[in-house]
């Protein structure tokens, strides 16, 4: 068997859903992990170094990809966001499958590089619904949200490029059926 069908990126715009789903996934099935991706970004508020992200300068970012180090990334709203290479290649080698939860640009690039991966692109049940979503977080301003928003619009467009689209109504479907297409892949 193909070690990189032990790689799963799932992508969707902010406040869709996607880590939420991810948790409800493993929460059901702790084998499947998820990597931890590299930020310039500040922490938010319960968010702890090595678990949610591995946080880091710009400069210190520019330096890791620059060395190979980071296997994808994208300047997301000012802030880098990648994928540590080193996250992905100890697990698929081990054949431990593995979550990249990531941005549709770095989907791509994933996707190129580890054809036989599989993409699953999570939608909101609607526009509204991902409106507020962002809301009801709490952790950016209205203008962040406008943001976020409208690159939603375009993040949607990219829905076609992966193999699976899943929507996320209820979470625990989600999540499910996430797991059944991990698995339809195993085989």
């Amino acid at each position: 068997m193909n070690n990189e069908r032990h790689l799963v990126v799932v992508s969707g715009p902010s406040g869709c859903g996607k880590d939420t789903v991810v948790k409800c996934l493993r929460k059901q099935h702790p084998e499947i992990e998820v990597s931890v991706s590299a930020t310039s970004r500040l922490p938010r508020e319960g968010e702890k170094e090595g678990v949610d992200y591995y946080y880091m300068t710009r400069e210190c970012f520019e330096e890791k990809c620059k060395s190979g180090e980071i296997l994808e990334y994208t300047d997301y709203l000012g802030n880098y966001y990648g994928t540590p290479k080193s996250e992905v290649d100890k697990r698929i080698s081990q054949e431990i499958t593995v979550i990249l939860v990531i941005e549709v640009e770095g989907a791509t690039n994933i996707k190129r590089m580890y054809p036989d991966c599989t993409t699953i692109f999570v939608r909101p049940p609607s526009y509204e619904e991902l409106a507020e979503r962002l809301c009801k977080r709490g952790t950016e301003d209205e203008t962040s949200i406008r943001r976020r928003l409208a690159r939603a619009v375009e993040e949607m467009e990219y829905a076609v490029d992966y193999d699976y689209i899943i929507i996320n109504d209820v979470k625990e479907n989600c999540a499910q059926e996430m797991f059944e297409i991990i698995e339809s892949r195993l085989k």
